[in-house]
């Protein structure tokens, strides 16, 4: 392991002999871990198995308290002043519920260094929360409660009571008014109206006195009340505008520098963003941290690299030990400002790793075409990558309008059905609407898995902060279903087939990756499991009615994997 001195651990010159320098820096969001990277990690993570006295639990020993937390490590290669290779650590958020261990880097800003504007403002909102609860625990203002309750309800039900026997004693004299008026002459009908008319009066004073008693009774008792939720009310308010005021001097103190010294706070870096603001915990990930150490320190940055330590979180898909990409959401405008005017790696989301592969039809009428999409081909044209399955059949069909009906994962090959019209379009549309269509994928797991066949049911909604990742979700995910049955089992992978009942996002990635599901990665999975030549995921079979003739169309094509 190499010397550490602050936060830098130098390499010893026998680890890293022989290898060359990376010419540009790391692109964060898709990375090869360049072996200078590797080797840091390699060093970190033995750091991290040694040094048991961290007081956190990763979730990696069973008999270990506290609440099982996961974390993002980063390391960051740098060159020191004097040309000396070593590298920087970092955790994301807190370990432990502390900024502050050894061989890490410090956060960009720390919010628990004693006398900072934070904890001093967060003892005031303490003070107010305290109060608040004081107030709604206090034994006079709970009974004023109760008491408010129950008169409220005694009153509603005496009000109930009295409007009943006002309705029904109307219909009582409106019978007395019919039978009368058959047998008194019309003086006497006369004098008996008018005493109806009394009755109906007296009735209706003694119902608005009652009410107007209650009434009084009612705002007496709202009167006690309103002492203690008007303070409520004040304190809650007053705790609001001060919560963010606080919130937006943080993110005024969030600065970030780049290589040039130039600082820009968290508030600007967000407001040119679709957020306008910042999301919660934005700039403490590992790779903002690395970046702002290095530069404070004249540090060059050279190559960053994450990777997970510990169990995974219920919702993601995160494996001990495997590198990850910086997340988008909360990182991307970040980086974009600190990486200004560095020398980066090429940007693979701009290439087109279709361009060259061939699609070819499987099947084609006046209605609709089915294709075999290539791996890596888009279903549909991107924001910087035009070429496509629609684009392609634009091209080849001329003047008619190629009508997508569904997609497959730019990553994923096999049959896709597209209609040449719009009554084929709707049509066909409603049978996968109806979930009528059966499709049949076949994939290849990058382990062995010893069940046979199941059900998978794990509800999934977007990650926010990292599209196009999916999340489970059991509280706002979208009902997801998907059959299995092994076909083949290989010596370190299993090869299977897979019936999705559902058509979410990344359906059959996760249910195949998350801990919840197989447990095991699509091989070639570069998002939930370990990136390879490809990903081993193909759309098969493909079964549906024709919307012309109401013939049965069953298409297969085998995988080439």
């Amino acid at each position: 392991m190499g010397n550490s001195q602050n936060s830098i651990t130098y390499f010893s010159e026998n680890a890293i002999k022989g290898i060359a320098l990376p010419e540009r820096f790391t692109f964060p969001f898709f990375y090869e871990p360049h072996p200078l990277t590797e080797i840091a990690a390699k060093e970190l993570q033995q750091y991290l198995e040694a040094h048991t006295d961290l007081d956190h639990n990763f979730g990696l020993k069973e008999d270990q308290e506290g609440l099982v937390i996961g974390k993002m490590f980063g390391v960051l290669v740098v060159q020191d002043a004097d040309g000396k290779l070593g590298y920087l650590s970092a955790f994301s958020g807190k370990l432990a519920g502390s900024n502050n261990h050894s061989k890490f880097v410090p956060p960009v800003f720390d919010m628990l260094l004693e006398d900072s504007f934070f904890l001093k403002e967060q003892y005031i909102l303490n003070s107010i929360n305290d109060e608040v609860k004081g107030i709604e625990a206090n034994e006079n203002y709970l009974s004023l409660k109760t008491g408010m309750a129950a008169l409220s309800a005694q009153a509603e039900q005496e009000i109930a009571a009295a409007k009943k026997e006002l309705k029904d004693n109307k219909q009582l004299r409106k019978k007395q008014r019919e039978e009368q008026q058959q047998i008194l002459t019309g003086a006497e009908y006369a004098e008996f109206e008018a005493l109806m008319i009394k009755h109906s009066l007296h009735e209706k004073h003694q119902f608005n006195v009652l009410a107007a008693g209650w009434q009084n009774r009612l705002d007496e008792a709202k009167a006690e009340l309103a002492q203690f939720d008007d303070r409520i009310e004040t304190l809650k308010k007053e705790r609001k505008e001060k919560s963010g005021a606080l919130q937006q001097q943080l993110f005024e103190q969030y600065a970030f520098l780049n290589k040039d010294g130039k600082l820009k706070s968290l508030h600007a870096i967000f407001s040119e963003t679709v957020f306008g603001k910042p999301p919660a915990a934005a700039g403490e990930c590992a790779t903002p941290k690395l970046l702002q150490y290095a530069f404070l320190h004249g540090y060059t940055p050279l190559a960053m690299a994450e990777f997970w330590w510990g169990a995974p979180p219920k919702s993601e898909v995160r494996k001990h030990k495997q590198y990850y990409p910086a997340c988008t959401g909360k990182c991307k405008p970040i980086l974009e400002h600190m990486l200004e005017g560095m020398v980066i790696e090429d940007n693979p989301f701009l290439l087109n790793p279709g361009e060259g592969k061939e699609l070819k039809i499987v099947y084609e009428d006046d209605s609709f075409v089915v294709v075999n999409k290539p791996a890596e081909l888009l279903s549909v044209p991107g924001i910087t990558v035009h070429d496509s399955v629609y684009a392609r059949l634009k091209l080849a069909f001329g003047n008619i309008e190629p009508l997508i009906i569904h997609r497959l994962d730019m990553a994923t090959s096999g049959l896709l059905v597209v209609a040449k019209t719009k009554e084929a379009h709707k049509d066909i549309q409603k049978q996968f609407l109806k979930r009528t269509v059966v499709k049949r994928y076949t994939a290849q797991l990058s382990k062995v898995i010893t069940e046979n066949e199941g059900e998978i049911n794990l509800p999934l909604r977007g990650d926010l902060d990292n599209r196009p990742r999916q999340l489970v979700c059991f509280e706002f995910g979208k009902k997801a279903v998907t059959k299995w049955k092994v076909i083949q089992r290989n010596e370190t992978s299993t090869k299977i087939h897979f019936w999705p009942l559902t058509g979410r996002t990344h359906q059959l990635r996760m249910h195949a990756a998350h801990e919840l599901g197989l447990n095991a990665p699509i091989t070639g999975d570069d998002l939930y499991g370990t990136g390879a030549d490809r990903l081993y995921l193909h759309a098969a079979y493909l079964e549906f009615v024709h919307p012309v003739t109401g013939a049965s169309m069953k298409f297969e094509v085998a995988e080439d994997f």
